[in-house]
């Protein structure tokens, strides 16, 4: 029985941080400016705490500064609004990253809109999603992007193919759905109310899985030949797909770690130098 490719995300991300430690030592040599990461975190969720330091070690091998805001559990989105539009206004950061789930006595949204589009280096805001709901210039939300450089990388052209994104979430779902869109793409949205989920994904040549249930898109309901794009992380390192049965079917499928999750930081590192660029008029 043959076997799908697997798209090495681990090899592309590290090929997109080296040519952006390039861009931010250039940046620096011009400017004296080193490209600035701001991270925001409320409270000390232990998974949110490791997520936050491992960027902050990306960013220290990218030549990008990081400027961490350790807030406590408390904190109010008016506090929290007030941190972040301090932030917006600081012109040594580039980049603000507000690491989420925030809390549910915060408002999430107005956290993120807080953020000014020209810093918003993960994608988070109406503004970026509305530049790439409509094939405008802006940050991508990073997940969705690593997403799209992974299937250029693999020459998947997603043009005229049936896409179904399963999942509807505002950072992932929903862009990459629209990234899809832009690159003429039929697109599905499917979730939790979504009836006879897998007669739906058996149609689609390009699988996003985006959702939050470990193993729930099963190997018989891929289509023979699918790219299957496994955008979920679930403890013991499994993902929203039961990998060991799909990876028989699929044409090309990305493993769980080693797939998506290392592009994700690979675009929010280049989106920072990106921001840094444009901030400094180089």
């Amino acid at each position: 029985m043959s076997q799908a490719q697997l798209m090495d995300g681990a090899g592309l991300a590290r090929r997109i941080v080296e040519e952006t430690a390039k861009r931010a030592a250039g940046l620096k040599d011009r400017t004296g400016m080193a490209p600035c990461l701001a991270t925001v975190l409320v409270g000390e969720d232990p998974a949110s705490v490791t997520y936050v330091r491992m960027k902050q070690n990306r960013c220290r091998k990218a030549g990008i500064e990081s400027r961490h805001v350790a807030l406590p559990a408390g904190t109010t989105t008016a506090e929290l609004v007030d941190t972040l539009t301090a932030l917006s206004a600081d012109p040594t950061v580039h980049g603000i990253l507000l690491q989420h789930p925030v809390g549910p006595h915060i408002d999430e949204r107005a956290a993120f809109e807080a953020i000014a589009p020209d810093k918003d280096v993960d994608g988070v805001t109406l503004s970026s999603y509305s530049a790439m709901s409509f094939g405008l210039p802006g940050f991508v939300s990073c997940t969705p992007g690593g997403i799209m450089r992974l299937l250029d990388e693999y020459d998947v052209d997603p043009a005229g193919k049936r896409a179904v994104v399963v999942g509807r979430s505002a950072i992932l779902g929903k862009p990459v759905g629209m990234l899809l869109l832009g690159r003429d793409a039929t697109v599905t949205y499917c979730h939790s109310r979504t009836t006879d989920l897998s007669s739906v994904v058996r149609e689609a040549d390009i699988v996003v899985a985006a959702v939050g249930r470990p193993r729930l898109i099963r190997g018989e309901d891929i289509k023979p030949g699918a790219v299957v794009i496994d955008a979920g992380y679930n403890e013991g390192n499994v993902g929203n797909v039961d990998f060991d049965t799909a990876v028989t079917r699929a044409g090309l499928i990305t493993p769980v770690p080693g797939g998506v999750g290392p592009m994700t930081i690979a675009v929010l590192l280049e989106q920072t130098v990106t921001g840094a660029e444009r901030q400094v008029g180089v």
